[in-house]
């Protein structure tokens, strides 16, 4: 007793003594390793299953998508009194006349311009035989004659990769127009009926699980809602930028062929961060190389760069700011490992569920959910600063 007053006991640390001969660091490495092998392996199978059933998965994520980007104008149709179910079939009817509208003006403008532009690729071909061949180099046309060979067999071998990737969702005609199918239905009862589907997905889970998984699963899908629509505003503008400057480049030069599928290509592709772009800018300068020559190629690639730029280190910062950042190095990992997965379809999903999960984690792992269940893009923003 000290001046009369017990001495509180103080509780001792449980030891727990390593097995012999076994140093603790090893038995902590070993708590670890088995841990992060469980996670791995759990990992691997769910990433099994995705490439298995990708017929059901990729249609399902493109609704959900889809989903994030027309929900605001179906609640805001909803608000002006329209038939929930009306304002869902309007919009998804507008979306696929949309989608149909450009793809028959582009397939037309590549019918009607790809002969001519074929013809202007083989003048150009045999005018760059002739400056190689004068060139004091050696070069003699059995050596031009192989390797233009060579190229041919590597565009074809690269197109069938690209097309077979493209339809890795079915082998066939009908199983692509299934998946069609099963993602309008898919995106018509996920506008319908999101709501509702998310609580029963939540009521499945265990009870001490919900409210975490609620409020990190809110936070997840504003963010996600959020970089979609930026994305198409992205896109829209780097196809508006990239094809306006092809359409004045080519008033110089009687024209620049096939300029929509071009802005086509590049909205496409911009869903595609870095490598997207990349492509899509060749593919543009290509095309202005073969019909106008070497200096309107620079000057459009000048244009490509200028609009990129604009987009990277200007647009994206203002109007997507942080709370769909994904650090750049993270973002060339998950479009290598999304399209080794599934494709160019995983390509174009990776960094949309990177930045899901990225949300979705940090949101359980801080606690916020406690605190604001039902947080918007502004309490995201400040919550990640």
């Amino acid at each position: 007793m000290i001046f009369g007053r017990a001495r509180e006991a103080q509780p001792q640390p449980i030891v727990t003594p390593a097995p012999l001969g076994v140093p603790n660091g090893m038995r902590i490495a070993g708590s670890w390793a088995w841990r992060v092998v469980a996670i791995a392996a759990a990992t691997a199978i769910v990433l099994w299953l995705v490439v298995v059933f990708r017929i059901v998965v990729i249609p399902l994520v493109i609704a959900a998508l889809l989903t994030t980007a027309l929900m605001p104008i179906v609640d805001r149709l909803h608000r002006a009194r329209w038939p929930r179910g009306l304002a869902v079939a309007v919009t998804i009817v507008a979306l696929l006349v949309a989608v149909t509208g450009l793809g028959w003006l582009a397939v037309s403008q590549i019918r009607g311009e790809y002969p001519e532009l074929q013809e202007k690729a083989v003048d150009f071909w045999a005018d760059t035989q002739d400056w190689l061949l004068s060139l004091p180099f050696g070069i003699t046309q059995q050596d031009l004659a192989e390797f233009g060979t060579n190229i041919l067999g590597t565009l074809r071998e690269d197109l069938s990769s690209i097309l077979s990737q493209a339809v890795s969702v079915g082998s066939t005609v009908g199983q692509v127009l299934a998946g069609a199918i099963l993602t309008i239905f898919a995106l018509i009862f996920t506008l319908k009926d999101g709501r509702p589907i998310w609580r029963w997905i939540i009521g499945v889970l265990p009870r001490a699980a919900r409210p975490a998984t609620d409020g990190a699963g809110h936070a997840g899908w504003v963010t996600l809602g959020n970089f979609v629509r930026v994305q198409v505003l992205v896109a829209f503008i780097d196809a508006v930028g990239i094809g306006l400057g092809a359409w004045i480049l080519g008033l110089f030069f009687g024209g620049m062929p096939l300029v929509l599928p071009i802005a086509i290509l590049v909205f496409l592709g911009s869903f595609i961060p870095i490598i997207g772009a990349v492509v899509t800018g060749a593919i543009a300068v290509l095309v202005v190389l073969i019909s106008f020559g070497i200096w309107p190629a620079v000057i459009m690639l000048g244009i490509v760069l200028l609009v990129q730029q604009i987009e990277g280190n200007v647009l994206q910062p203002i109007v997507m700011g942080t709370a769909v950042k994904v650090h750049p190095l993270a973002v060339v990992l998950a479009v290598a490992a999304g399209s080794t997965i599934a494709g160019i379809a995983g390509a174009f999903f990776a960094v949309p569920v990177v930045a899901f999960l990225n949300v979705f984690i940090a949101t359980i792992a801080s606690g916020s959910w406690r605190t604001n269940p039902r947080p918007s893009v502004e309490d995201v923003v400040d919550e990640r600063r």
